[in-house]
């Protein structure tokens, strides 16, 4: 069934479903009672009559490989221009000239330069902290030849934290000098998506707002249930939705962010057996395989009996002639 041709009183779930408008609403409204008071509460509108929610969603990790980062970022650099410093000229500013100096004065053209070089730091100083992690030091400038900064004393711990290169990016851990990303299997992060978005714009956001350099076709969204069954949402799925459809609490169905070569849907009929204690399982194979053969004795009485039937009737048709 396509989205264009679904009357307005459905919402699409992918390609070739859909769910009634009011029993989606209904289901809304159970959510949003889960999270009373929270800030995933999802909203709701319509526009020109298709029914659009928004709100956070939350996605677990469930990586087994490290993931890297950007190197560099697309926003744009702000350097300092050209003329605050040229190789061998001290980076800073020249001592005011005295009185007695008349061919300069302390408004002189010499001066004009350090007041550029100083206002175009200052506009690139909020630039340069939101783009370090929190325990990077600041780069020198040319200021730090007017004031020196004492250096803090840290605990051995931290020195040795520092020491490390661990930077955090919401609230996650990664390598600086190798900028290889590794999330805790099951932390949880979310994205603000709406309803009209698919799997595939959904994994394109989170992994922009991780930086990730992988592209979105080398992972995949997965619904996880407390059962073991694991089901993977299609390219034409729309994960919002799918939240709904499942329920607000997590405890019974998450989201999961995984490889698309390491994940692995599993039927329900498989996750049943999952939980089930190795002795329990292996009286199941036991059982299993005694049925088997039961089955191939069956069977070969079956065909032996009419194989001897077969051989009986081409000898009474030899002897007929």
């Amino acid at each position: 069934m396509k989205e264009d041709c679904l009357p307005s009183s459905h919402v699409p779930i992918s390609d070739s479903k859909s769910i009634q408008k009011s029993e989606l609403l209904g289901l809304l409204k159970t959510y949003n009672c889960y999270h009373e008071g929270k800030s995933f509460q999802l909203r709701h509108r319509e526009e020109e009559g298709t029914l659009i929610i928004e709100g956070l969603l939350n996605i677990a990790w469930g990586l087994r490989r490290p993931i890297r980062l950007q190197m560099q970022d697309d926003r744009e650099q702000v350097h300092l221009p050209s003329t605050s410093w040229m190789p061998g000229r001290p980076s800073c500013p020249p001592k005011e000239p005295s009185p007695q100096d008349g061919n300069m004065t302390a408004q002189g053209p010499s001066i004009q330069p350090v007041h550029k070089a100083e206002s175009s730091t200052d506009s690139s100083g909020p630039l340069e902290e939101a783009e370090e992690a929190p325990q990077l030091m600041r780069t020198k400038s040319d200021a730090s030849c007017m004031s020196q900064r004492r250096p803090k004393c840290r605990a051995p711990g931290e020195a040795q934290r520092i020491r490390r290169h661990r930077f955090s990016i919401n609230g996650h851990f990664y390598n600086h000098k190798t900028s290889v990303f590794t999330p805790a299997y099951g932390s949880v992060t979310n994205v603000r998506v709406n309803s009209t978005m698919t799997t595939l714009q959904v994994l394109t956001l989170l992994l922009n707002k991780f930086r990730v350099e992988d592209g979105p076709s080398e992972f995949a969204l997965y619904i996880v249930h407390e059962s073991g069954e694991r089901t993977k949402l299609k390219d034409c799925e729309y994960p919002l939705i799918s939240r709904i459809l499942h329920g607000p609490c997590e405890k019974i169905a998450r989201m999961f962010l995984m490889e698309a070569d390491l994940g692995v849907e599993v039927p329900h009929d498989v996750a049943q057996y999952i939980k089930f204690e190795m002795p329990v399982l292996d009286s199941f194979v036991e059982k299993l395989k005694e049925e088997e053969e039961r089955e191939i004795i069956k069977l070969t009485m079956k065909f032996q009996a009419l194989r001897l039937t077969m051989l009986q009737r081409l000898e009474q048709l030899v002897e007929a002639k």
